[in-house]
């Protein structure tokens, strides 16, 4: 007699890269772009190339305190003394130029004047008086900062689709922009679904739980560019379920839930988005995370994540984050991973995907390994908090041995 295994890989479940390449492809930037200025541009996806207007840095400079010169007038294998004919300080434009058989006494950023080609730190040369004394230099260029050496004009600085961080902001700032153009965040409808599940803050009945996954859900949201609209938890009956989803969809730019995509009597998530439009897939090989249902209500692109904390938020992590960052115009949209040792070892079922939280130890160092949490359970949510990311198992692995390589997708490096 044959025992059911609810865990059980058939051929008709999707890969998970044939998943992604599906939710992916199946949708375009959300439409609208607005001018914001530079710092509320922070975290925000560009929408057009930024192109320098002029070069960076704008002349030659001093990268150091010193004495600009002519490298023609050292004598090669001793000290030379010349007499200091100018002081340029940053901010000045040198209106002489450096006349032959002279120094400069020049200060950090400040331009080099016409002639110089050379700076020498002032810590190596003793000034006396209206004269200094030079060490002898190998060659010509020392300390300089040549105009342009960063970017010229006309190079795109910043590509459209990029994320912008600080450093972003900083080099918009430093070709003079004082505000970029940004796409328009993505609007997603957040829904939970369970008559158990009550919110945070409310008295909680007999066999109730509160609500993680809406909350969880709305925050990686958050990080990944988008704006959550909360819309609370939906009750276990199919016509409440068909006239919200029906409601959330009009207006915004796609519909997460969770919980309620299987085929039990009270999961009605299916049936509804089935009914308002068409579902493209609900069944991939994974773990955690089954049933993953994605398709869509009208024209709006739906996700139907899994009810069990844990794989509702690494379902998030693996499928719901790159359809994200596909509808917020973002020009990539792979997942960070890296490679490293296993310091565990693990049996799984070959053919299916899947993820364990864990942690590098000893990281930056020769002996940096993987560790996973030793619980699995999706329910297990302080396995999140304890794990620093996830470790990838593809669909061919079957097991994990001490020092083999495996990938991990480090949780800070996801929201980047």
């Amino acid at each position: 007699m044959s025992t059911a295994d609810a865990f059980a890989v058939t051929e008709d479940m999707l890969l998970t890269e044939d998943a992604v390449t599906r939710l992916v492809d199946s949708v375009r930037p959300v439409p609208g772009v607005e001018t914001v200025p530079l710092l509320e541009a922070l975290g925000r996806v560009l929408a057009e190339d930024v192109v320098a207007e002029r070069c960076n840095p704008p002349y030659d400079n001093s990268a150091v305190d010193g004495y600009a010169v002519r490298f023609a007038d050292l004598l090669p294998g001793t000290t030379t003394l010349l007499p200091v004919g100018l002081r340029i300080s940053a901010g000045m434009a040198p209106d002489q130029r450096l006349a032959t058989g002279s120094a400069a006494r020049i200060f950090t950023g400040a331009p080099l004047p016409e002639g110089a080609d050379t700076v020498l730190p002032q810590e190596i040369c003793r000034a006396d008086g209206a004269a200094v004394e030079l060490p002898p230099m190998r060659k010509a260029g020392a300390n300089l900062r040549k105009a342009g050496e960063d970017f010229q004009v006309g190079d795109v600085v910043l590509a459209a689709g990029r994320r912008l961080r600080p450093q972003e902001v900083g080099l918009a700032a430093a070709i003079g922009r004082p505000s970029l153009p940004v796409r328009a965040r993505p609007r997603v409808a957040v829904f939970s679904t369970g008559d158990e599940v009550c919110d945070p803050g409310t008295a909680a009945p007999p066999g109730s739980i509160f609500d993680v996954n809406r909350f969880t859900v709305m925050a990686m949201l958050t990080l990944v560019g988008c704006v959550p609209i909360d819309l609370g938890i939906l009750p276990d009956r199919r016509d409440a379920v068909t006239t919200a989803l029906a409601r959330a969809a009009d207006g915004v730019d796609a519909v997460l839930t969770s919980g309620g995509v299987s085929t039990g009597d009270e999961d009605h998530i299916k049936a509804a988005v089935e009914s308002l439009g068409a579902l493209d897939f609900w069944r991939v090989a994974i773990r955690p995370g089954r049933p993953l249902a994605f398709g869509r209500i009208g024209g709006t692109p739906f996700l139907g994540l899994p009810g069990n904390p844990v794989a509702s938020m690494v379902c998030f992590m693996i499928f719901a984050r790159p359809l994200l960052l596909r509808l917020a115009g973002r020009s990539s949209w792979r997942l960070p991973m890296r490679r490293l040792p296993a310091g565990f070892d693990f049996k799984k079922r070959p053919g299916r995907r899947e993820w364990l939280r864990g942690w590098v130890e000893a990281d930056g160092t020769a002996d940096a390994v993987v560790q996973r949490f030793p619980r699995e359970g999706s329910g297990i949510l302080t396995s999140m908090v304890a794990a620093e990311g996830l470790i990838d198992l593809p669909e061919a692995m079957a097991e994990v041995a001490p020092g083999d390589p495996i990938g991990f997708i480090p949780f800070a490096e996801l929201w980047a």
